[in-house]
């Protein structure tokens, strides 16, 4: 709770029995209903629970007390803590998945080696939160399981989300190297090339056109002259 005392229950049952506050400012100060408090102080609840002084934890001054204690409406302020503790720094590791979704990872591992071999095996821990070596026994086929996996995906599955697997989708592809250029004058393949059987078995190299001899005139015109004179003959 926000602005409340260590042990607050514990802090109330103080209160109650070693100041002269309202069941109100208990309750104000210590985050709790105001029945809990009057059922702390008619022994109803907080059974066994032994009392926490605020003031010796530095969590409230007498100063403060007293002047609750004089103004009901007053409310009861909490001290600051002298100690600052550092935030807990987050622990890099496999992502966390929900014991109800644990039977679907290796299902996903599968889907992700399907549809993005690019991805590492680290990429993949990442996702799903799995190990190196469940990936490598569904890579071989070795997985307890092997033969009643299904390719399924992780997003729909949830166990990642759409944004992280692009973005480690993304940092494969930065990985990869750039593919070569093509010479100068190189041309596009045909379509009947392209996806036709046999397109990627050798490269295409297209056919030159046969060189086209010049035309003799004189030879030309010969052989129309000896057709017109057998015609006359044979009249």
């Amino acid at each position: 709770m926000a602005n409340a005392p260590l042990m607050p229950k514990a802090t109330a049952v103080w209160l109650v029995e070693n100041t002269a506050l309202t069941f109100d400012q208990i309750a104000d100060f210590c985050k709790l209903h105001v029945l809990e408090v009057k059922g702390i102080a008619d022994g109803e609840v907080a059974q066994g629970i032994k009392g926490s002084d605020p003031v010796t934890t530095g969590q409230l001054s007498r100063d403060e007390i007293e002047r609750g204690e004089k103004n009901a409406a007053y409310h009861l302020r909490l001290l600051e803590s002298k100690v600052r503790l550092p935030e807990p720094k987050r622990r890099r590791g496999p992502r966390y998945t929900p014991v109800s979704k644990r039977q679907d990872r290796p299902n996903a591992i599968l889907w992700l080696l399907r549809s993005h071999p690019e991805l590492k095996d680290s990429q993949i821990m990442r996702l799903v939160g799995t190990t190196k070596h469940t990936i490598e026994s569904i890579k071989e086929r070795t997985h307890w399981n092997a033969q009643n996996l299904t390719p399924m995906d992780p997003v729909t599955l949830g166990l990642c989300s759409q944004i992280d697997l692009d973005i480690e989708v993304q940092r494969s592809s930065k990985d990869r190297p750039a593919t070569m250029v093509t010479a100068e004058g190189s041309t596009l393949l045909p379509a009947d090339v392209t996806t036709g059987p046999g397109a990627m078995e050798e490269p295409f190299v297209p056919q030159r056109k046969p060189r086209e001899e010049p035309i003799d005139l004189e030879t030309v015109f010969a052989k129309l002259g000896g057709s017109r004179k057998t015609a006359a003959e044979e009249e």
